[in-house]
């Protein structure tokens, strides 16, 4: 087998956790595993600590934006940062993250012209608009990144529906559907271990439990959730309720939960990171509650089936992809009231989650390795398009406009770091856009 060397760049990665920064961690893992050399290629974070993973992670100058997106991004048009990644001689480059990643991604390809894959992981429209307010920069930075996708040689998804997602923001050209694994084996865990992590919450063997995992933010449909169970409340089924995660909203959810009068059946637990705790509560639970609109892939509902927890989801969603209503999973409208009465007979026939439960993990359950092994397989075949001239050429920015606008950004960066330099480097900045504003000005008038 061709032995290859595989790049992946993506904004976030650990100590960052988020769904797409656990996929990078799994792609280079299993490459790696596979015989192949893969190496991560992330912005610098305070207190990272990569001696942990067993393959190499470059990190490049960052700056922190954690109050706006949540973590550092990287500054991509360093020449530093760029004559570093072309020494590292790689065949291939996948990107996943659209923005600032993949400018480098782009940059790096016209440097050393192999091909470029991207990865559309999440709705980046929601993420727009959480991160910027007016409807006019929103439409621009949707446009920056529509031109990245774009400019790549081959586009995958997590899903058709995020597939869908981003033909919805401008994106006109094709892609494939590449699923996300999971990086839980099949199969449960030893039942102390069950027991050890929920002992502390009043979780009776003979009242259905249910679950939610994930990041606790209100478009992950929690709302519905805690609305349905109080409306299941009030009718007298008995039941537990536990959200394991952490988020932005999650005080106001605990509010919430407390404001509808259900403290003594709704239960919050400190912020997982052992995954095997996370299988534990997996375990535990008779149905993985998850009716969420936003997420593009659904790994949770992919865990969950990994323990033999079948899923609530919102017919029609990406999170329901090959989900079929009372066979390996169980499909509602986006309301309070739908959740409600499929909780209500579901409470009354708990053989039915364990039958639906055994079939998820049958049907729907992907591991990490099968899913890098496809992705593998396909590098092979981009490859071979690549030096065959199949792909078309895009239109890129020049080298100058790159290095114009590193130069810009590490002023920025100096800025950040030197507090006590503010007037120079004000000046030094000011000096610095308005020679980038000056070059891409000429090189837009050469190409209009």
């Amino acid at each position: 087998m061709e032995q290859r060397s595989i790049c992946l760049i993506n904004d976030s990665f650990p100590p960052v956790t988020d769904g797409v920064a656990n996929a990078v961690v799994n792609y280079a893992k299993n490459l790696t595993q596979d015989g192949k050399r893969a190496t991560v290629v992330t912005p610098a974070y305070p207190d990272a600590d990569d001696t942990q993973f067993g393959f190499p992670v470059v990190r490049y100058p960052s700056v922190d934006l954690t109050k706006l997106v949540g973590y550092h991004a990287g500054l991509p048009f360093s020449s530093q940062t760029l004559e570093k990644l072309v020494e590292q001689r790689f065949d291939l480059i996948h990107c996943h993250c659209p923005v600032t990643s993949a400018m480098l991604a782009r940059a790096l390809r016209d440097r050393i012209h192999v091909p470029l894959v991207f990865t559309y992981h999440t709705k980046f429209d929601i993420d727009i608009a959480n991160a910027i307010k007016g409807k006019l920069l929103q439409e621009e930075a949707k446009k920056v990144l529509v031109d990245n996708i774009t400019a790549c040689d081959e586009v995958w998804t997590v899903s058709h529906g995020a597939g869908e997602n981003l033909k919805s923001l401008g994106y006109q050209g094709g892609y494939l559907v590449m699923p996300n694994g999971v990086d839980f084996p099949k199969g449960r865990v030893d039942e102390s271990l069950v027991r050890e992590v929920t002992k502390d919450f009043d979780l009776p063997e003979n009242v259905p439990m249910f679950l939610f995992v994930g990041r606790m933010m209100w478009y992950k449909g929690l709302k519905i959730i805690l609305d349905a169970l109080k409306l299941l409340r009030e009718q007298g089924t008995v039941f537990r309720m536990v959200f394991v995660g952490n988020g932005g909203d999650r005080e106001e959810v605990i509010a919430y939960s407390e404001k509808l009068g259900l403290s003594d059946c709704v239960f919050f637990t400190a912020p997982a990171y052992d995954r095997n705790v996370i299988r534990a509560w997996y375990c535990r639970a008779d149905l993985f509650l998850f009716p969420s609109t936003f997420d593009t892939n659904g790994l949770v509902v992919r865990e969950a089936a990994a323990s033999g927890c079948p899923s609530v989801l919102i017919a029609g969603s990406c999170a329901a992809e090959g989900v079929t209503d009372g066979r390996n999973g169980f499909l509602i409208e986006e309301n309070a009231v739908s959740l409600c009465a499929k909780l209500t007979a579901l409470c009354a026939d708990r053989e039915a989650m364990r039958r639906v439960g055994e079939n998820a993990m049958r049907e729907l359950y992907l591991s990490w390795e099968d899913a890098v092994a496809r992705a593998n397989e396909r590098y092979a075949v981009v490859l071979d398009r690549y030096r065959s001239g199949k792909y078309p050429k895009h239109e890129r920015f020049s080298d100058e406009f790159f290095n114009t606008q590193g130069d810009l950004m590490e002023a920025m960066s100096r800025v950040a770091e030197m507090r006590g330099e503010t007037g120079r480097l004000r000046r030094e900045l000011r000096e610095g856009f308005d020679e980038a504003r000056e070059a891409l000005r000429e090189k837009l008038e050469k190409e209009w």
